[in-house]
């Protein structure tokens, strides 16, 4: 069974690429980062997937999915960043209301950082297929004011991220991907 995070890899034009996506492959990485060398084993795989192609229509999304769909059974739920790694304020979700009643209660645990919000719809080019097909999905809300001012711009640079900030949206990611990772059943589909 799987609990996917994700990002993707494909600044497109003429930025680098850092916040659209870099910063969701980023703070992917580091959940699975964290939750290694915090020495946690949960009882699912946690799969770290680094898209590419997003830009030109989504094609390693579709080949990833087509290649995996045959198990969609064992995927948990999937989760994509792709908005930017500013300050979080919680999640989006697509599922049904048991389990979004599930994600409720584990977005209480970041009451010290104050992101516990469960926005309607995940969304994300890369999971698209695995939520028509049922599959739970998460993906990261943020402040994305600041959003529009570097998207595929020549401002689309490492000086864009706070790390501070960034750690904040890995910490979301962490907390999230472990517990469901780790709790008794799948996520209620």
């Amino acid at each position: 069974q799987v609990v996917l995070v994700s990002g993707h890899l494909d600044s497109w034009d003429v930025g680098q690429g850092a916040m659209d996506d870099g910063g969701g492959a980023f703070i992917s990485w580091e959940a699975l980062s964290l939750i290694k060398d915090l020495g946690l084993r949960p009882k699912r795989t946690l799969r770290l997937v680094l898209w590419t192609g997003e830009e030109q229509g989504g094609i390693g999304a579709k080949q990833y999915y087509q290649l995996h769909k045959e198990n969609i059974s064992n995927f948990d739920i999937v989760m994509e960043s792709d908005e930017g790694t500013f300050k979080p304020s919680g999640l989006g979700f697509t599922g049904n209301a048991k389990a979004r009643d599930i994600v409720k209660e584990i977005m209480t645990l970041l009451q010290p950082i104050n992101v516990t919000d469960v926005y309607d719809n995940a969304d994300g080019t890369d999971i698209d297929y695995w939520l028509r097909a049922g599959v739970p999905g998460a993906s990261l809300h943020d402040d994305i004011n600041k959003y529009f001012w570097f998207h595929h711009s020549q401002g689309d640079t490492m000086t864009v991220q706070d790390p501070n900030q960034m750690n904040l949206c890995a910490a979301v990611w962490t907390v999230v991907s472990y517990v469901i990772a780790d709790m008794e059943e799948m996520l209620p589909r």
